[in-house]
């Protein structure tokens, strides 16, 4: 058995439409004989066999999509042409070397669509600073165990980022705004939007009311709400109506990012990993965990002023964490 493969037609094309069959299953073909004929976006090209046989399957119907280097019929030849066969192969190299095309899902259709609506409609502006993560890191170290053991739930780093945040977005009611065509409509709640990576796509559950929770029902909320996203047991509510997003790419390494605004929010906060850095304190050259943080913002209802000063706001928070937000 010889499979027929839809042949590459360009780099860029990945899927081209099968027109139509110029054979039926059984029948006999000719070397070069034309057995089908396919379209893509700017041109229609016909695909003949390399050696003579019978078709034994078809594997497509006529208006399906199909992709480069996907098999569309299996040919029966006796005939042992291995130099023509090779170079049918080489005509084919992407499905050989391993490509594969899938379709697009339509979660990713519609986060693709609402950034690319995000980047083209919103004067998008990141400021960067960075945090010093000791004091945090020796407050978790020392407090850690008894805080599970009372609260029954891990101390992670995102209670006290959504903390932070809570505190500076009430400091500064502009970054906790959104733009509804020419009104600017301010929030006096935190309804904070976590980011959460999932095998389907990024998620962007909510948490509300975030201002009034302790850190304990933070973590155990965040923990909740993760885990419906990547169960795909997400309500509609649970989805919808956040004020601040905040996601956190450290987790799987990255030192920076400019984050894209969940519209239609107003701003986001993206969170980095934390890498021992030489830093000078005192006039004195020391090592600290440090960890970068993004604020993006849409510059048309956000100033700089209070884009930077959101941000300075936080990371005064986080360096200098309060023993008592732990509810021991």
């Amino acid at each position: 058995m010889l499979e027929i493969k839809v042949p590459a037609i360009g780099g860029s094309i990945r899927n081209v439409i099968l027109g139509k069959y110029y054979k039926k299953e059984g029948d006999t073909v000719q070397k070069d004989e034309i057995i089908a004929e396919f379209e893509s976006v700017n041109t229609v090209f016909k695909l003949s066999v390399p050696v003579a046989g019978t078709i034994k399957k078809l594997n497509a119907k006529e208006g399906d999509s199909i992709a480069v280097g996907a098999v569309m019929c299996t040919l029966e030849t006796t005939i042992r042409m291995e130099n023509e066969q090779a170079a049918h192969s080489k005509s084919t190299d992407w499905g050989s070397r391993g490509m594969h095309v899938e379709r697009m899902s339509t979660l990713r259709k519609s986060i693709s669509k609402r950034l690319v609506t995000v980047t083209n409609e919103t004067a998008m502006l990141t400021t960067f600073n960075e945090v010093d993560m000791k004091p945090i890191l020796d407050l978790r170290a020392k407090y850690k165990d008894l805080f599970k053991e009372k609260h029954g739930v891990r101390l992670g780093f995102m209670s006290f980022f959504t903390k932070a945040c809570c505190d500076a977005l009430l400091a500064f009611p502009t970054i906790n705004s959104q733009l509804n065509d020419d009104h600017i409509f301010y929030y006096n709640y935190c309804d904070i939007s976590v980011a959460v990576s999932t095998e389907k796509g990024l998620l962007v559950p909510v948490m509300r009311n975030a201002q009034n929770k302790t850190m304990h029902e933070i973590e155990k909320e965040i923990l909740n709400l993760a885990g419906k996203a990547r169960d795909g047991k997400l309500t509609i509510d649970e989805m919808t109506g956040g004020t601040f997003t905040i996601t956190n790419g450290g987790g799987f390494g990255s030192m920076l990012s400019t984050p894209i605004i969940n519209a239609p929010q107003s701003a986001i906060l993206g969170m980095h990993n934390i890498v021992e850095r030489a830093v000078v304190r005192d006039g004195k050259i020391i090592i600290r965990p440090i960890m970068y943080i993004a604020l993006s913002y849409d510059h048309r209802i956000i100033d700089g002023k209070d884009g930077v000063g959101f941000l300075v706001r936080v990371k005064q928070i986080l360096e200098n964490p309060k023993y008592d937000v732990l509810d021991l």
